[in-house]
C-alpha cells in the first residue's frame, strides 16, 4: 500500500473518530470525559413552532422559543434564551449537519446547539452543546408530561448532564 493510501486511510479515521470524541473540558454542565449524541431522526419541519423553557441550567429561567423553519436550511430564532444566562434571542440558527446539529451566531454563546432528543410526537426536546456549557429541555405544552419530562432527563443523564445542575 502506498504512503498516500495510508494517509487518506489515516485521514478518514482521524474524521470518524472526531465524530465519536469527548468534548473538551471547560466549565460544563457535563461529567469530564462524557460521550454525547445527537438524534438521528430528527425531522427539522417537525421540530419549528413554539417551545416553553421548563428546565436548563439557569435557575428560574423560564419562557418560550418560537423556531420558525425555513424549509431549506435555517430557523428564524425569537424568544428567551436560557443556555448561558437569561436573555431575548432573535437570530437565524443554521442546521449544519445530520440529526439536528445547528449554530447561532451569538444565541446559547455561539456553540453549536445539538438536538440530543425529541419524543416521537415532538412534544418533548432536549438541547445541548458538546462542550456541555449549557443543557435544556423543552415542551410544547405547560405543564408538559411528567413520563416525558422523565424521559428527557434521562437522555440528559445519559449523554453526561449533572442533573443535579439541570432544573426548573
Amino acid at each position: 500500500m502506498s504512503w498516500a493510501k495510508i494517509a487518506a486511510l489515516g485521514g478518514m479515521l482521524a474524521l470518524t473518530l472526531a465524530g465519536c470524541a469527548t468534548p473538551p473540558e471547560t466549565a460544563s454542565l457535563r461529567k469530564p470525559g462524557a460521550l454525547i449524541s445527537s438524534a438521528s431522526l430528527f425531522d427539522p419541519q417537525r421540530f419549528g413552532g413554539e417551545w416553553h423553557v421548563v428546565e436548563s441550567g439557569i435557575p428560574g429561567c423560564s419562557g418560550t422559543q418560537n423556531w420558525a423553519w425555513d424549509g431549506k436550511s435555517a430557523y428564524r430564532l425569537r424568544g428567551t434564551n436560557c443556555a448561558i444566562k437569561p436573555a431575548a434571542v432573535d437570530e437565524t440558527v443554521t442546521l449544519t449537519g445530520p440529526g439536528g446539529r445547528l449554530l447561532a451566531k451569538d444565541a446559547f454563546g455561539g456553540e453549536p446547539i445539538w438536538v440530543l432528543w425529541v419524543d416521537f410526537d415532538y412534544r418533548v426536546a432536549v438541547l445541548g452543546t458538546p462542550s456541555g456549557r449549557w443543557g435544556m429541555i423543552l415542551s410544547r405544552q405547560t405543564p408538559p408530561r411528567p413520563d416525558l419530562i422523565k424521559a428527557a432527563r434521562d437522555v440528559m443523564d445519559f449523554n453526561g448532564y449533572d442533573m443535579t445542575q439541570v432544573g426548573k
